[in-house]
């Protein structure tokens, strides 16, 4: 799976409130207003309790710092209680930060709409909250409204940036409407020459989902170039060569993401084995040893690490590793550390042929009755490789009975009754 591009809420910081109203001649001048073009009106403030300024003050500071309770605490009763709307309305923005690290994005919204709706925000605020109010919809899930909020802070405020451009393209985005996602981004980019990363794993997603894999490849691939050891770039490009089955490529990638240092979870590890041993079993393939080899030594190492867990399916891959390599010893050995493990007998049938190929019949037919007793998805081929075990052992009989339970399964029928004319068994 690639990547997901979600943005993690990032409320902007308060506005500062001025600690009293005087105008002494060393206080600083006030900043630049953010949005001097604003069709909206300022208003006047109507704050006179320096209490009241103080409290607001502390709890947005509490509300910044996440510490809930503290904020909660001073907030709440301003809001219950002041006779100032602006405190009122400010108090409400940080108490929706409280709902948010509570996990209550509905509550959040509820706060931040009657805090626009209050009246007495100045302008800076009054937009600052209502971006907040566009990222609460998104991570809502509400993209849509997300939308429409964006598109009236535009249009009051008379104001563009590429962050608010990359959570409308995120919104685009989960409702799957792509075209649009993918402008949305690439304005958003054009307008820094630092766009966020994440802008660009978005848009690899976006290309990906339309159906422009050959585009989401590129721009992966340009992303891991400019980033080599960033993780999800990494494995966005991974993910895409595999699901455009260039298996080389991914091999590339994961070889130099391993000299980089980002093979370091068990699914790297397991991923970049099945990556050889596809490349090993390829028709074009005339030895499949060197890659089988790769395959098993990659497991090894991420076995000897502990990230590579001792599981039966781990296991069982570093078996077929060994088996497709020719190392049929080994790969028996790896089977039979899987059977264990294992809730049926498929280890155990894997065993029992890496043994039969390498002429241990007796070890082979106890592993094969071991998994067909334990229970096998091809349970007709099991019982033709039994009948090999004992014909090995020279045990005609032992061998005619399980090709007689081999004729029983429409897989091996043919196979089977073919066996049993030669040797002259039944009718």
């Amino acid at each position: 799976m690639l990547a997901g591009a979600a943005f993690a809420l990032m409320l902007a910081s308060t506005p500062a409130l001025a600690s009293d109203n005087s105008s002494s001649s060393d206080q600083k001048a006030a900043p630049q207003p953010q949005y001097p073009n604003a069709t909206r009106k300022e208003p006047k403030l109507d704050l006179k309790d320096s209490k009241e300024q103080k409290a607001l003050n502390d709890g947005l500071d509490a509300a910044q710092a996440n510490d809930k309770d503290k904020a909660t605490q001073l907030l709440q009763p301003l809001i219950d209680n002041s006779k100032s709307k602006y405190v009122q309305a400010m108090a409400m923005q940080g108490l929706a930060r409280v709902h948010a690290l509570n996990n209550d994005l509905p509550g959040g919204i509820d706060l931040l709409k009657r805090s626009l709706d209050n009246g007495l925000l100045p302008n800076d605020a009054y937009f600052q909250l209502e971006l907040e109010l566009a990222n609460f919809y998104l991570l809502n899930q509400q993209y849509q409204q997300s939308i429409d909020t964006i598109e009236k802070w535009r249009a009051e405020g008379k104001k563009e940036t590429p962050e608010s451009y990359a959570t409308e393209g995120e919104a685009y985005y989960r409702m799957q409407k792509y075209p649009e996602s993918i402008a949305a981004i690439k304005k958003a980019q054009s307008m820094t020459d630092k766009p966020d990363p994440r802008w660009t794993q978005l848009l690899i997603l976006d290309y990906n989902e339309s159906g422009q894999k050959d585009q989401a490849q590129a721009l992966a691939k340009q992303q891991v170039s400019a980033a080599p050891t960033d993780a999800t770039s990494f494995h966005n490009a991974l993910s895409l060569d595999i699901q455009m089955q260039k298996y080389s490529d991914a091999i590339a990638l994961m070889e130099q993401g391993k000299a980089n240092g980002m093979v370091t979870t068990e699914n790297d590890y397991t991923t970049m084995a099945k990556l050889y041993l596809n490349r090993a079993q390829d028709a074009s393939t005339s030895d499949p040893g060197p890659d089988a080899t790769k395959a098993t030594q990659v497991l090894q190492e991420g076995m000897s690490k502990g990230v590579v867990k001792p599981t039966a399916e781990n296991y069982t891959l570093l078996g077929d590793a060994n088996m497709i390599g020719g190392n049929n010893s080994d790969a028996a050995a790896a089977y039979q550390k899987a059977i264990p493990l294992s809730s049926n007998g498929e280890p155990a049938y894997k065993a029992g042929v890496a043994l039969l190929t390498d002429n241990q019949f007796s070890a082979a037919k106890s592993m094969l009755q071991q998994a067909i007793n334990k229970g096998v998805k091809h349970k007709g081929k099991a019982y033709v490789a039994l009948a090999q075990a004992n014909a090995g052992l020279k045990d005609k009989a032992g061998a005619a009975t399980a090709m007689l339970d081999a004729e029983k399964d429409p897989e091996t029928a043919a196979q089977a009754k073919a066996w049993l004319k030669q040797a002259g068994v039944g009718n």
